[in-house]
């Protein structure tokens, strides 16, 4: 049985890196960019500095999860940590120390329904059932979200999930820019935060400043970025769907119409704020995330934005672009069907439009 076990295990490994290198071809459409660039950096790059940087400027900082040390994490996110902080501060085996700033990986977020009591039951809530006495310094870091080719189980988008929790703080990027800068952020901050990233945008490389290269650089938490102005509508996304309004927007303009991009960073505290002004602006207003409609981010934004003065400025009611209400299909064809793409987006915008 150990023999197996073991036989097993390896398998698991030799799949992971195999649909690491998988996704790193499927997603590499060539490069982002973000301010003036001096480099290019890719999203599992950006992670693995930020980790790195905070790791050596605190040392209660430490990271824990599945395969982090050794391995160098699942997806190469932890890569060489081990072997510069070694077995104290980068640690295979969970573990909780009080005073600590634990850094806790997940395989995938899936899994982390597993420690969901712990979640939202401990680590969300110590702060305040102990009247700000003791504060829970923790960030829940991993990919989030559809993948390719992993079935219902391993599929899923917990933004909402996490983002309805009070006690938690949400942040999901979408750059190597918004990766870096929120995993630092998130690292300093003394709440909780659960940070959803999406395992196709590891291996994507994108342009980046001297600043965001910097060891002082982070993204506030809460702070929305408008990744492209536009007068005509607004697209709300977060995570790798931000991407894809990104391309639709360049689509759109070739027919005059111009889409302003928000980049919302932070699920909760939501920035709605930059979203409101936007509004007011565009009067018109569509929302893209991969996760299901029900309860979702864009129900969230549509009805921040409803009962706000913005409400007053929409000519058109608000759409919603968002995964399909199903479980993930396991078929290639079924899965793209379920999955917002670029062309969804450009319909949604041309019916809020009437064009």
């Amino acid at each position: 049985m150990a023999a197996v076990a073991g036989s097993m295990k390896g398998l698991w490994r030799w799949a992971q890196q195999a649909r690491a290198g998988r996704f790193c071809e499927l997603t590499r459409r060539g490069f982002h960019s973000s301010g003036p660039a001096s480099a290019q950096v890719t999203v599992r790059d950006a992670l693995n500095q930020a980790l790195d940087e905070e790791l050596e400027r605190d040392e209660k900082v430490f990271l824990l999860g599945e395969e982090v040390a050794q391995y160098d994490g699942a997806y190469k996110i932890s890569r060489g940590l081990w072997k510069k902080y070694g077995d104290k501060r980068v640690i295979d085996t969970p573990i909780s120390e009080a005073g600590l700033r634990p850094v806790c990986e997940f395989m995938t977020f899936n899994f982390s329904m597993q420690a969901i009591d712990h979640i939202i039951n401990s680590a969300a809530k110590t702060y305040y059932m102990s009247s700000g006495l003791v504060s829970v310094p923790i960030v829940f870091r991993g990919p989030n979200g559809a993948s390719a080719g992993v079935g219902a189980q391993h599929s899923q988008c917990f933004a909402s999930w996490y983002g309805h929790c009070p006690g938690l703080k949400v942040v999901s990027p979408w750059s190597a820019e918004d990766a870096k800068g929120l995993l630092k952020a998130s690292i300093r901050d003394n709440n909780p935060v659960v940070m959803l990233e999406n395992e196709l945008m590891y291996g994507v490389p994108f342009e980046v400043s001297e600043e965001v290269l910097s060891k002082d650089f982070i993204v506030p938490i809460g702070k929305a970025k408008v990744e492209r102005q536009g007068t005509h509508i607004t697209l709300v996304s977060h995570s790798r769907p931000v991407g894809h309004c990104l391309e639709a927007a360049a689509v759109l303009a070739k027919d005059g119409v111009e889409c302003e991009v928000i980049n919302l960073r932070t699920v909760r505290p939501m920035d709605i704020e930059t979203v409101e002004a936007s509004v007011v602006k565009t009067n018109h207003l569509v929302t893209v995330e991969g996760g299901w409609p029900q309860f979702g981010v864009g129900a969230e934004i549509c009805a921040k934005i409803m009962e706000g003065s913005a409400f007053n400025h929409l000519d058109a009611p608000v759409v919603r672009v968002t995964g399909a209400d199903v479980p993930m299909p396991y078929a290639k064809a079924l899965e793209e069907n379920c999955i917002p793409q670029v062309k969804d987006i450009i319909f949604a915008v041309k019916k809020t439009l009437n064009i």
